[in-house]
């Protein structure tokens, strides 16, 4: 039976960790596409460390509260709900909302958790899956065959980016900031560790001058020549996020013509709900078969209660994490 009350985490100003704070609220009611769920677990993410600096603003008429990915049971859905019922374990990509005891989750952003699979794995694989599925397969079309590079491959977007592609046939080489994160992730990729060697001259070496097909970018300006450099004929850049900057100066723009390049990018809080279903189509037909074989389960690098948020905030700011820092309610 669902109580009427429940905690949830808010913001109460732009800042660090400690800004954030637990408060008695009620439970959140389904509209008719919705599923209501009570959370068992939910991930941290990167946008949430945004939107806590107040870097990353929910779109207007969404909650404020943050957490973009649960993991729970069923207990109430909506009137034109016909997916899933009372009782089903599920783990989605919310619209916001997610660091609570109960959430609302879009029924076509949800995802069936298969018989094996734990509450904690399960509520780290929506937001990583979302948007490497969309990003790196979609719209950087990455198939068995290619060779793929990942910056920042020991984060949770890395090691989920990694996973697929060893699943799918897909050489890859990574950068992390590491030698102790190139042993954590060296089951996964070629890891490289851009702090004490030139990626792109230790990947010229390694193809024998031959580069990448897809590159997937979470640092922006400081790479984008580089990448360019490796990138072969008909290569895409996709770019996730700036965290080395977002303006690049003094580029030479002459490779991205001479071989055909493509350059994207995309984030989810930006896409509708249309696509958000589309893309989890692709995860239920392609990905989740493999995780009912206990391949691709994300890599869990910290777990935290409820009450200690604020711990695992910071522990996300560290950057030391390998994997996906998880918050357990229950």
């Amino acid at each position: 039976m669902t109580q009427n009350t429940m905690q949830q985490v808010i913001i109460t100003a732009p800042g660090g960790p400690e800004k954030l704070v637990i408060e008695n609220t009620a439970v959140p009611v389904a509209k008719t596409d919705e599923v209501l769920v009570k959370v068992h677990a939910f991930g941290i993410n990167r946008p949430d460390i945004l939107q806590r600096q107040g870097l990353y603003p929910m779109p207007e008429g969404v909650t404020p509260v943050p957490g973009l990915e649960v993991a729970g049971e069923v207990v109430a859905v909506g009137s034109a709900v016909r997916l899933f019922q009372v009782g089903d374990k599920v783990c989605g990509l919310t619209n916001g909302g997610g660091y609570a005891e109960y959430c609302v989750v879009p029924e076509t952003q949800l995802l069936s958790v298969p018989v094996g699979v734990s509450f904690v794995q399960a509520a780290a694989i929506p937001e990583t899956f979302f948007t490497v599925w969309a990003n790196l397969f979609q719209m950087g079309r990455a198939s068995a065959g290619e060779t793929v590079l990942i910056h920042g491959g020991s984060s949770g977007i890395g090691t989920t980016a990694l996973m697929l592609c060893q699943s799918l046939g897909i050489k890859t080489f990574a950068t992390v900031g590491s030698d102790e994160k190139i042993q954590a992730i060296a089951h996964l990729t070629d890891a490289i560790n851009y702090k004490t060697h030139n990626f792109e001259q230790v990947i010229n070496e390694k193809t024998s001058q031959g580069g990448v097909d897809v590159i997937l970018d979470i640092v922006g300006a400081p790479y984008l020549e580089q990448n360019l450099n490796l990138l072969r004929r008909d290569g895409r850049l996709v770019y996730l996020g700036f965290m080395g900057g977002s303006m690049a100066s003094q580029v030479q723009l002459w490779p991205i013509m001479m071989k055909r390049l493509t350059i994207t990018g995309s984030t989810m809080r930006a896409r509708n709900a249309a696509e958000k279903a589309e893309i989890a189509q692709g995860l239920q037909q392609h990905v989740v078969p493999l995780w009912a074989k206990g391949e691709c389960l994300p890599m869990i690098d910290q777990i935290f209660t409820f009450d200690r948020i604020q711990a695992a905030h910071a522990a996300m700011d560290s950057g030391d994490h390998v994997g996906k820092i998880v918050v357990q309610v229950i």
